[in-house]
């Protein structure tokens, strides 16, 4: 059984697929059709609702693609959907703002926009033009053009007013705080069932009873499954109401990462750290993803074109392994084993994931290469962590994704650059050994040639960055 808001009415699911989708849960069962299905992807953004949840005295509000939220995830939450905006007959001000600034032609991709207008306003107080950017990054239109849309984001705030939600924002706290789950939910529907564990224990008890059950973090990736591949998931546990697991903890030397903490919760503590994890971050995925996908579901699919990966092995990084009340420590180039396969053990999880805090004198980059430049797979990921004393290469760690079956570290390279400094006639020799390191394949993203050209390529960059800062390797402002 499950309770949640949906807009301001209490729900109580006592009997539902785990399987189903909450887009699907709106159209079909609760006929609220604002919500549109594009591609079923998380790509289009059509499908974004708002979830509220308790932030202390306080509500917070993410937006997140319903087309790849499983409806256990909906336990003690609010659901916010493109109806619920409205007070009274009255438009809420960022609908208004669109009607007013004429940023709807069709209207289908329309509800997804306002409801990530919605996350903003409701968050931010004031939003610049990045914020607006980033917040509607995720969402896609294809007949009324970007500029009425960014004019509506802006006008929103001029003369905002409290809202609905300001007014019962403390009666939406007390019904949320009396349907938080305290002990393990189950759901079962159509033959199949989810459970939803609330500590670390009951979770590592159930893995141990359930050993083929899939494992539901954010569902970025597999939820892909259901909506995509058309497969059955008989048994999920679903990780979101453990604690634990969604925990940040910064120490003098590392930050603690819990496996399903999110990954816009991740990013704060990994862009002051590592400037450059913060740059690819944003690159990483809409923000309606980021506010679901986590950073230990990126590392536990072992996808070889994962972007997280390949930055955190060049950061040194470990992975907090638990099984039952047994806990071990994996440096992360040694979780990935072969395509898909892991050094994660039967009923094994990862618990958390240990990066190491920046040294004085390592010097980190991350450059990831796609098709498009925002919210796409990588081609090749390169990520390089050097550290020079006087100008010679004292220690070398260099990850790359999409060159191989798995993330893995440039070896070969890394021994060519150790002892020397970034001179030409070095990097001659540590693009060459790029090609001993790996042996790419071709796909619909790149061809092998690309990719291996491409890497050496980074490599280059890298060292041009370091050596003379003064040149100018990117983009920094639009024209």
């Amino acid at each position: 059984m499950i309770k949640f808001l949906l807009n301001q009415e209490l729900r109580v699911e006592t009997e539902i697929d785990p399987n189903l989708t909450v887009l699907q849960y709106l159209r079909n069962l609760v006929r609220k059709t604002g919500t549109k299905e594009g591609c079923a992807s998380g790509d289009c953004g059509a499908c974004t609702v708002v979830i509220g949840e308790p932030d202390g005295e306080r509500m917070r509000y993410r937006t997140l693609n319903s087309c790849l939220t499983f409806v256990a995830a909906l336990d003690g939450k609010q659901l916010i959907t493109v109806e619920g905006l409205q007070d009274e007959g009255v438009l809420h001000q960022v609908q208004q703002s669109m009607v007013d600034c004429h940023g709807s032609q069709c209207g289908f991709c329309t509800p997804g926009f306002i409801m990530s207008m919605f996350a903003l306003y409701k968050n931010e107080s004031q939003a610049d033009r990045h914020k607006i950017e980033e917040a509607l990054a995720g969402n896609l239109c294809r007949c009324t053009g970007y500029r009425p849309i960014v004019e509506a984001a802006e006008q929103m705030y001029t003369n905002a007013m409290a809202d609905k939600f300001d007014r019962l924002q403390g009666q939406t706290l007390q019904q949320l705080g009396e349907i938080q789950p305290q002990q393990t939910a189950e759901l079962k529907g159509a033959g199949r069932v989810s459970f939803s564990p609330t500590t670390l224990d009951e979770l590592a008890a159930l893995y141990e009873q359930h050993p083929a059950a899939r494992l539901l973090a954010g569902g970025t990736d597999l939820a892909l499954e259901v909506t995509q591949f058309h497969r059955e998931l008989p048994t999920l546990i679903y990780l979101g109401q453990v604690a634990e697991l969604k925990q940040i903890h910064e120490f003098d030397d590392r930050i603690e990462f819990g496996a399903a903490a999110p990954l816009s919760d991740c990013a704060p503590y990994l862009s002051r750290e590592y400037p450059s994890f913060g740059q690819l971050l944003q690159r990483f995925a809409s923000l309606q993803i980021r506010n679901q996908g986590t950073l230990g579901g990126n590392i536990g699919n072992a996808s070889p074109i994962g972007d997280a990966p390949p930055a955190l092995i060049a950061l040194n990084a470990e992975v907090v392994l638990r099984k039952g009340s047994k806990r071990r420590i994996l440096a992360l180039k040694d979780y990935f084993i072969d395509y898909k396969v892991t050094a994660r053990q039967e009923s094994e999880f990862i618990e958390k994931i240990i990066v190491p805090k920046a040294s004085a004198h390592g010097v980190v980059r991350f450059y990831k290469v796609s098709k498009r430049l925002d919210d796409d797979i990588s081609a090749v990921l390169g990520a390089f962590n050097l550290t020079l004393q006087q100008g010679i290469v004292t220690e070398a760690r260099i990850a790359f994704g999409g060159m191989a079956a798995i993330p893995k570290r440039a070896r070969a390279c890394e021994q060519v650059l150790l002892g020397h400094p970034l001179d030409e006639a070095t990097l001659t020799r540590a693009r060459q050994a790029l090609s001993q390191d790996f042996t790419p394949i071709s796909d619909f993203r790149a061809s092998k040639e690309y990719r291996l050209l491409v890497a050496q390529n980074l490599l280059t960059r890298y060292a041009l960055e370091i050596t003379t800062p003064e040149l100018a390797t990117q983009v920094t402002a639009h024209v």
